[in-house]
This record gives structure tokens, C-alpha cells and sequence, in this order.
């Protein structure tokens, strides 16, 4: 991809975030009943999906599981969120608040804020526990959120947002899926798209000025933060909503390669991208395979 001006870039995405922005309170309408019937998530990713659990399940059970499931997988995309906001406005600290690149990463504050809320009342609307990451992934957070800078910060925030954006792109146009995911999801996809390009074009400028060290500590940052990340967002204690041990759930997860696969499938689109800007290499790919990301 080409990598314009900083302000360049920063002046379009300004004029498409006038132009393409909404308010989760206006416009989803949250007072709709659920559908009776509709999966939240395509079944076929569900992580449970071909095992002997799964074939045990009844229609109905397989339903209320993706329920559960897609309610995690948001619960930890508003968790991560609200460290990117934590980041950016670290981030615009430093800047020249007068320059459209600063003026930007703001509107992207906003978007995300807005994006959090949403998430959060989906959550409530689907009437499921509160579900999230891992007190150790929780706790090494903070520290992330207070030191990440550089490539593999920006990087880090690609992989959040492009593995989810490749199942709600799955889902938003399918009519097998609820009306309320879809509609969510469709908010999320188009406002994201922004802000993955602000963030590959920070990764595309900035990495070639790294040392061989420096490049190593960052491909190092951005796998484990990728490990984290996707490895937490099926919280196990979703399986008991079908009757499931958490802890047979998650290992019954962990060795299904059905679900491996749509790990890899929902990387598809970022793994190249990093591997092409020089982030994915060395003794540290060995954490993206350990998280069936390649």
C-alpha cells in the first residue's frame, strides 16, 4: 500500500469521519426483539464447532453458545478499546494539536468511545454474564497501555481490530445472523476502516527506521500482545450457558482444528500485511504459530 503525508492522510480520513460516523445510540435500534432462530455468530467459527461437545448440542444449545460466544469476543474488543484510547492519547501528548494527524488520532478517541458503548450495551441486551480476559493478560495491560509506543504499538492495534473485523465482515450482510449483530457490526466495520489505514501507514513509516534490535523488541511486543489478545477472546466460562465445564470447554477448544483454522482465517488479511512491513520474523513467529495465527 502507498503511504502519503501524515496530513494527507489524516485530512481524508477527517473529511470521511464527517461524512460516515454514527451514534450507537440513534442508530441501532436497540428495543427490537431478538430474532427467534438466528445464531449472533456464524456457527461454523464457534469455537467448539466439530468436536464431540459440539455434536452433543442441540440446535437450540449451539444457538445460545454463539450468543455467549460473540458476547466475549466483544466484551474483550471494548476491553482493548479502551487501552487504544489509553494509547492514543498518550500518543497526541507529544503532538502539535494543530496539525490534521493530531486532529485525527482526537476524532479516532471519539470513534472508539463511541464503539465501547455500543459494545458494552450489546452485551447488556443479549443479558449474558460479564465476561473478559485473563487477571494476568488484564494486569500485563496496564502495562502496555503505559509504555507501547512505535510500530508495534500501532501494530498491536492492527491485530485487535483486523481479526474481529474479518468475522463481522462475515456476518454483517448474512441474514442467517441476529439483526442486532449485524447491525452493530456494520457500524463497527465501516468506522474501523479508518483507522486500520492510520495505523498501517504508521507501521509503514516508522519500521524501516528501526535498528535490527530495536526490530527485534517490536516483532517480540507485537506477538505476544497477538498471543494475548486473541488467545483471551473466548472467555471459557461462556460454555457454561450449555451445560459445559469451563475447563472442558476451553480444552476441547484449544485442540480443535476447526478452530484453528478460523483463528488463521480471521489473521488472514493482517499476518501478511506484518510480515511484509517486517514484524513477523524471527524467534518471535514462533508465538503467532503457538497461537494458530499462521
Amino acid at each position: 500500500m502507498s503511504v502519503e503525508n501524515r496530513d494527507v492522510t489524516a485530512a481524508r480520513l477527517l473529511k470521511s469521519s464527517a461524512k460516515n460516523s454514527y451514534d450507537p445510540y440513534v442508530d441501532v435500534d436497540w428495543d427490537a426483539p431478538l430474532a427467534e432462530g438466528k445464531a449472533y455468530m456464524p456457527l461454523e467459527r464457534v469455537s467448539l464447532y466439530g468436536t464431540g461437545l459440539w455434536a452433543k448440542l442441540t440446535p437450540e444449545q449451539r444457538i445460545e453458545l454463539s450468543k455467549h460466544e460473540i458476547a466475549s469476543i466483544m466484551s474483550v474488543g471494548l476491553w482493548f478499546e479502551i487501552i487504544l484510547m489509553h494509547l492514543l492519547a498518550r500518543y497526541v501528548f507529544d503532538l502539535d494539536a494543530r496539525t490534521e494527524h493530531a486532529q485525527y488520532a482526537l476524532t479516532e478517541i471519539g470513534d472508539e468511545t463511541r464503539h465501547s458503548v455500543m459494545f458494552a450495551r450489546t452485551a447488556e441486551r443479549l443479558g449474558v454474564p460479564r465476561y473478559g480476559v485473563p487477571k494476568v493478560v488484564h494486569r500485563a495491560a496496564k502495562v502496555f497501555g503505559a509504555t507501547a509506543a512505535g510500530p508495534s504499538m500501532f501494530a498491536s492495534v492492527l491485530v485487535a481490530e483486523e481479526t474481529t473485523d474479518r468475522l463481522q465482515r462475515a456476518m454483517m450482510d448474512d441474514d442467517g445472523i441476529q439483526p442486532l449483530i449485524r447491525s452493530v457490526n456494520r457500524i463497527h466495520v465501516v468506522e474501523e476502516a479508518r483507522h486500520v489505514r492510520f495505523a498501517k501507514e504508521e507501521v509503514l513509516r516508522e519500521t524501516p527506521k528501526l535498528s535490527k534490535a530495536a526490530l527485534r523488541r517490536h516483532r517480540l511486543r507485537t506477538a505476544l500482545v497477538a498471543y494475548g489478545v486473541v488467545d483471551s477472546m473466548v472467555d471459557p466460562r461462556i460454555y457454561r450457558s450449555v451445560g459445559i465445564d469451563p475447563r472442558e470447554g476451553r480444552a476441547a477448544a484449544l485442540a480443535n482444528p476447526h478452530f484453528h483454522e478460523t483463528r488463521r482465517w480471521m489473521a488472514a488479511k493482517i499476518v501478511p500485511f506484518l510480515r511484509d512491513a517486517g514484524l513477523i520474523g524471527g524467534h518471535s513467529e514462533g508465538l503467532w504459530r503457538r497461537a494458530h495465527l499462521l
